[in-house]
């Protein structure tokens, strides 16, 4: 094997070597798809998403059940995906974070909201809604000024 490998990441490499062009495909892929998902994503949100006056539905019907378990079974895979894309080729990180924004775990809506807090996203954010004509979001703590110009 390798000689620059840790000793204890040989036999993981080992099993591993012949999946490197598939799962480096699958990287390639899961990129384009992340630049493509993410601005669907935040064009599709309405504007008060990430405020406390915002509502996610409470009522399931069976088809929304169906949905839901669909939706949190595809965030398993691209969570796994995205931890082995850590050690391997492929964007990983991105992947972790797509398969957060799938899936409905607990607390997932208080992260996103951390997530907006931090100033460069919540710009990045508004950003691609003004380049879509699209309202720009409104701010978790509620501020009245747009941030999202810098100033």
């Amino acid at each position: 094997m390798n000689a620059e490998l840790p000793v204890w990441l040989e036999p993981l490499a080992q099993h591993l070597e012949p999946w490197l062009p598939a799962l480096t495909v699958t990287g390639i892929v899961m990129a384009l798809a992340s630049c493509v998902a993410i601005p669907w994503l935040l064009l599709r949100m309405p504007e008060d998403y990430f405020t406390e006056s915002y509502l996610p539905h409470a009522h399931r019907g069976p088809l929304a059940w169906c949905f839901w378990l669909i939706r949190n079974v595809l965030a398993i895979v691209l969570l796994v995906a995205g931890i082995l894309m850590l050690v391997l080729p492929g964007q990983g990180l991105l992947t972790i974070l797509i398969a957060l924004m799938t899936s409905t775990f607990p607390g997932k809506y208080r992260m996103e909201r951390a997530i907006m807090r931090r100033p460069g996203i919540f710009r990045t954010a508004n950003w691609i809604r003004r380049k879509y004509h699209r309202t720009p979001l409104k701010h978790p703590d509620g501020h009245d000024k747009d941030i999202t110009d810098g100033h």
